[in-house]
């Protein structure tokens, strides 16, 4: 039986134009900025995103960790939404390795702080308190499933913060499909934002890397934190240069949205599953009705050769990527199916 792989869009494989990519390209001391192909990799992320100018980083993990350590001094709060991946998935990396605590708002399906919760959370600095030092925002919002969240509302939240002196910086890792769901530049959803990471090696396909962008003095500063946290790379063209070839594929991520809706459609109307249709690629299934537990269903999953992950005590995400055909999620869909009617 052939494996039919939803755990996470991190799964892709490189295509041959990136496998091609990675063997011929040129290559330099990127600690001496002397890559050609990171330089190229950053140039062109940066006007993607419409900031002045960026940095190729080993993960998403690393450009945002990289983004609070230099937006804060040590002691500093950090607010975010409860459920974001800064907060959620990250090891505890704000405390470990910026030395800030973080103060958790519920966000709810808004995915991101309402301008009242982001000035309620704020702390004046004082003798007694470290202050607010970063807001932090997420889209697309990996554990609300995959939402787009619509430009507005980041920039509502964007200007709370700037009212009150406040840098912001947004884990983009699926940034673009954020920009394809909603039809709008990835460079508009990031203009209210101070700075921004998006994942390559996720549905944009490439085998690694991140990039992290925001003014010129702000990446000046990261790259010095890279060094710090052991993301400088030396000849990193031949993982950059597929990067390249993933920046040109953004528009095909519109298949992975209609592949996720297709799946959804047909797991929601099974009883005692919810399966709400999604923005982007990622299907959130809801098994508590019957009593099933995430963990139950991504083994009986795996047994019919479907992998998935199990996201909380019922729920469990599928995820559509560049590697997954259509006439896979329909299969996924029997398989899964199959099992549900057991």
């Amino acid at each position: 039986m052939d494996r039919i792989d939803l755990r996470s869009d991190t799964v892709t494989r490189p295509t041959e134009r990136m496998r091609d990519a990675a063997r011929d390209a040129a290559v330099g001391d990127d600690v001496y900025g002397e890559d050609p192909a990171v330089n190229e990799l950053e140039r062109r992320a940066a006007e993607a995103v419409g900031k002045d100018a960026a940095l190729y980083v080993p993960s998403g993990t690393m450009g945002n960790q990289i983004a609070v350590r230099v937006h804060t001094e040590r002691g500093d709060e950090v607010i975010l939404d409860r459920e974001s991946h800064v907060y959620r998935w990250e090891l505890g990396g704000p405390a470990q390795l910026s030395g800030v605590q973080p103060r958790p708002v519920d966000a709810g399906e808004r995915c991101v702080p309402t301008p009242e919760q982001v000035r309620e959370a704020h702390v004046p600095e004082s003798l007694h308190r470290p202050g607010t030092g970063l807001l932090a925002l997420e889209n697309t919002h990996n554990y609300r499933g995959g939402v787009a969240v619509p430009p507005d509302r980041i920039a509502a939240a964007a200007e709370a913060a700037r009212d009150l002196d406040v840098p912001v910086h947004l884990d983009g890792a699926r940034l673009f499909n954020a920009a394809v769901a909603l039809d709008v530049p990835a460079s508009e959803l990031a203009a209210p934002v101070d700075s921004v990471m998006f994942c390559l090696s996720k549905g944009l396909g490439a085998p690694v890397g991140s990039v992290l962008a925001g003014p010129e003095d702000f990446v000046a500063e990261a790259r010095r934190v890279r060094k710090l946290f052991g993301g400088g790379m030396r000849q990193a063209g031949i993982v950059a240069a597929p990067g390249l070839e993933a920046l040109d594929s953004v528009d095909r991520l519109a298949e992975d949205h209609d592949n996720a809706a297709r799946l959804a459609e047909a797991l929601d109307g099974i009883e005692g599953v919810r399966a709400p249709e999604p923005d982007t690629n990622i299907v959130v299934v809801d098994t508590a009705e019957r009593g099933l537990t995430a963990e139950e269903l991504v083994d009986a999953c795996e047994e019919r050769g479907v992998r998935a992950g199990a996201f909380d005590e019922h729920t469990t995400r599928f995820c559509t990527h560049r590697g997954v055909s259509r006439s896979d999620v329909e299969e996924a869909s029997e398989r899964i199916r199959a099992v549900l009617s057991e």
